[in-house]
C-alpha cells in the first residue's frame, strides 16, 4: 500500500511502526462555532482512510480531538455571555450529531484539550529547560532558530517565512517566526495553574495542545497524522518542531493532508459568502449523499462542491442500491455464480486504493462489477447464490464507502403500513388513493416502486 507523505512530496510504502498496529491521530475542530464542509471533508477522508487500513487488516488506534480552549473560543464566549466549558459543550453536541449523520466512525479516543492541560506544561518546561524556548512578559515562546529542521513539512525557508502568517506578531520576540506555547493569564480568561510555579498562570498554545495529546494518548511517535492543507503551516510545522525537540525522536512517519472545498469554483470563506454549515446542507441534502460526493474525489485533490455534484451522487448512490435490490430478487437456482467477475472487482478495487487510496478507479471498478452484472441478470444467467455472493462483496466495499446500505435497511414501520394500505388501494382499482399514498410516502422521504414481485422501497436522495 502507497500513501503520498506531505514530508517527502512523494508516494511511499506504508509500513507501521508496529506490525499491524497503526497509530493515527487527525485534527479535530476548535468547538465555538457549527461544523462546515470543509470540516466535514476533512473527517470524510480519514475515515476512509481509517477504514481501508481496517479492511485491509490493520488495527488502528485513532484519536481525534476536539480544541475547547483557544482565542476564537474565549472571543465567542464573551460575544454570547458564555463561559468558555459551557460553549465548547453546546457545540461539540452538534459536531457529534452532524459526524454520526455523516457515517463517521467515532474515534477510539475523542480528547479535549483541556484535559490534557499537565502534560502541556511538562513540554512546555522541558523546552525551557533545554534552551529550545524563551519567556517573555506575554508568554513563553518556541525559538524556530533553535530547531534546525523547522520548516521541512511545508518546504519554506525559515528566511521567507512570513510573521503574521498565523503565528502571532510580537515585537519582542527574537524572531518573527517564533511561536507560542504557553499564554500568560489576562484578566476574564481560563487560566491554570503550573504545580512548581516555573511557568506564570496562563494557557496553552494552540500548536502545543496536539503535541502533548499526541505524546500522552499515542507516545512519542506516530505513524499517521491527518488534517486539511491548511494546517500544514503553521501549526503541523510547529508540531513537528516541538515534539522532536522535546522528545529527540521522529514525530510522524506519514503525513496525510486532505484538500480543501471550493463553493463553485472558489475556495469556501465566510468572506466571499459561500460558507456552508453541515447543518445548512443537511436541511436540503440526505447526509449520506453529501458523505459519498465529498468522498468520490480523492482526498487530496480540491472538490468543488455544488449543487450538480449531489446530483450526481445522490443518482451514483441510487444506482448502487438499485443494483443490489435487484440481486436481493434474485430466484434463479441455476447460472452463473460471478466467481470471474468477482475476482476482478477486488483485484481492480485493491489495486486503486492502494495506490494512496485512488477512490474514482475503485468507484469505476464497482460500476464496472454493476454493468456485467446486470447484463446476467437482464438474460436470466444469474443464480441465486451467485446474486448472493455479489451482494455480499458490495457489503464488503461498503466498510470503506460506509453509505450504501446504511438507510437502505432503515425504513421506518410508518412507511410500511403507508405501502401495504396503497397495494391494497392498487388491488381494489382504487387508483386515486393509490396516489396519495405514494405522495404521502414521497413526503415522508420514500419512494415506491412496482415491480413483479411486488412494491420496492427506497430512501428518496435527491
Amino acid at each position: 500500500m502507497q500513501l503520498y507523505n506531505t514530508l517527502t512530496r512523494q508516494k511511499e510504502e506504508f509500513v507501521p511502526s508496529n506490525g499491524k498496529l497503526v497509530k493515527m491521530y487527525v485534527c479535530g475542530p476548535t468547538v465555538y462555532d457549527k461544523g462546515h464542509l470543509g470540516h466535514g471533508r476533512s473527517m470524510i477522508a480519514f475515515d476512509f482512510v481509517r477504514r481501508y487500513l481496517m479492511y485491509k487488516g490493520y488495527e488502528v488506534e485513532f484519536v481525534s480531538n476536539y480544541t475547547d480552549i483557544d482565542d476564537k473560543m474565549i472571543n465567542r464566549a464573551a460575544e454570547e455571555n458564555t463561559t468558555v466549558p459551557e460553549l465548547a459543550a453546546r457545540i461539540i453536541a452538534t459536531y457529534e450529531e452532524d459526524f454520526a449523520k455523516l457515517n463517521i466512525m467515532p474515534p477510539t479516543i475523542r480528547p479535549l484539550a483541556t484535559n490534557f492541560i499537565p502534560e502541556m506544561i511538562v513540554m512546555v518546561k522541558k523546552l525551557l529547560a533545554d534552551d529550545y524556548a524563551y519567556q517573555l512578559e506575554d508568554g513563553v515562546y518556541f525559538d524556530v532558530t533553535k530547531f534546525d529542521e523547522y520548516g521541512q513539512l511545508s518546504k519554506q525557508i525559515l528566511d521567507e517565512l512570513q510573521a503574521g502568517a498565523r503565528v502571532d506578531v510580537v515585537v519582542d520576540k527574537r524572531n518573527p517566526q517564533d511561536f507560542v506555547m504557553w499564554k500568560h493569564k489576562k484578566e476574564g480568561e481560563p487560566s491554570w495553574i503550573d504545580p512548581e510555579g516555573v511557568l506564570a498562570e496562563g494557557r496553552p498554545g494552540w500548536h502545543i495542545e496536539c503535541s502533548a495529546m499526541i505524546w500522552k494518548l499515542l507516545g512519542e511517535t506516530l505513524d499517521i497524522h491527518g488534517g486539511g492543507a491548511d494546517l500544514v503551516f503553521p501549526h503541523h510545522e510547529c508540531e513537528i518542531a516541538q515534539s522532536e525537540a522535546c522528545f529527540h525522536k521522529q514525530y510522524v512517519k506519514y503525513w496525510l493532508h486532505n484538500g480543501y472545498v471550493q463553493i463553485d469554483g472558489e475556495k469556501m470563506s465566510k468572506s466571499l459568502n459561500n460558507f456552508f454549515t453541515l447543518d445548512d446542507i443537511f436541511k436540503e441534502h440526505n447526509p449520506l449523499v453529501v458523505r459519498y460526493a465529498l468522498m468520490s474525489v480523492h482526498y487530496r485533490g480540491p472538490i468543488d462542491f455544488n449543487a450538480d455534484v449531489l446530483h450526481q451522487a445522490a443518482q451514483s448512490l441510487q444506482r448502487i442500491r438499485d443494483f443490489v435490490a435487484r440481486l436481493e430478487g434474485v430466484t434463479v437456482t441455476k447460472g452463473d455464480l460471478c466467481d470471474v467477475v468477482l475476482k476482478d472487482l477486488k483485484l481492480k478495487f485493491e489495486a486503486a486504493l492502494d495506490d494512496d487510496l485512488e477512490v474514482s478507479r475503485a468507484l469505476a471498478a464497482l460500476f464496472d462489477l454493476i454493468k456485467e452484472v446486470n447484463v446476467l441478470m437482464d438474460a436470466n444467467e444469474l443464480s441465486e447464490a451467485g446474486a448472493k455472493a455479489v451482494v455480499a462483496a458490495i457489503r464488503e466495499v461498503d466498510q470503506i464507502f460506509g453509505c450504501i446500505f446504511m438507510e437502505a435497511e432503515q425504513i421506518p414501520v410508518k412507511v410500511t403500513e403507508l405501502v401495504t394500505e396503497r397495494e391494497k388501494a392498487r388491488a381494489e382499482k382504487d387508483f386515486a388513493r393509490s396516489d396519495e399514498l405514494r405522495d404521502e410516502l414521497l413526503e415522508l422521504g420514500f419512494i415506491v416502486e412496482d415491480g413483479p414481485a411486488g412494491p420496492v422501497i427506497k430512501k428518496k436522495l435527491h
